[in-house]
């Protein structure tokens, strides 16, 4: 569970909630730094989503976990469909907005504190880009045994993710080849966030292509 001190996206998502406009820093290991949008989309309704995540709650079925459910737009619109939903967020501001939100499942839990019995679900989410929690081929490989150990027979993971060879930045170029060489994966970013005086510990991040997935 991160504190306060750390929680730099659950205090983003807060003051947002709390109706000013925010934005939020990201800073790369190599130096890069950059702002990303305010949250807005952490709240936004199904009608404003991407096609492709319209198209991914449509293979939902039977008791769902969200992992990394931030503001729990996806968990509630699954709620409000009758689905079995926990939402589990390491940001303990993420997992208030969720129960003021009216999410009626919702933890504070870690990726790697998540573990459940055989058959505790039928699909897992890591949408939002929340695939990237993964951080290492290795941790991607345990994580997605142990997920499949915690579904259901026929169960699904539904993950989200950005390919990082879709880019012509030449910073983002230069640090995928300086990943290649120290033996990682391209899209192997190590990142912090930020949001005024809230600063997350370091960590990485996990963008594949397809076939990488």
């Amino acid at each position: 569970m991160l504190n306060p001190e750390q929680d730099a996206f659950g205090q983003m998502m807060w003051v947002y909630y709390k109706g000013r406009e925010v934005c939020e820093i990201i800073e790369r290991d190599d130096g890069y730094f950059c702002a990303h949008r305010g949250p807005e989309m952490y709240f936004s309704e199904y009608k404003n989503w991407a096609p492709i995540e319209r198209k991914a709650m449509k293979l939902v079925k039977g008791r769902v976990l969200d992992i990394g459910c931030g503001a729990g737009r996806h968990s509630l619109y699954l709620q409000e469909k009758g689905f079995d939903v926990l939402g589990i967020d390491s940001s303990p501001l993420a997992i208030k907005i969720c129960k003021l939100r009216g999410l009626k499942k919702a933890r504070v839990m870690s990726l790697e504190a998540a573990e459940f019995g055989a058959n505790s679900f039928d699909t897992i989410l890591t949408m939002g880009g929340n695939f990237g929690p993964l951080g290492t081929l290795t941790k991607a490989r345990n994580s997605l045994n142990r997920f499949r150990q915690m579904t259901s027979k026929k169960g699904l993971i539904i993950g989200e993710t950005l390919d990082p060879y879709k880019t012509d930045n030449p910073a983002h170029l230069k640090y995928h080849e300086s990943n290649r060489k120290r033996g990682r994966m391209s899209g192997q970013v190590r990142i912090r966030a930020r949001f005024e005086k809230a600063v997350t510990e370091w960590f990485d991040w996990l963008m594949v292509s397809e076939e990488e997935m």
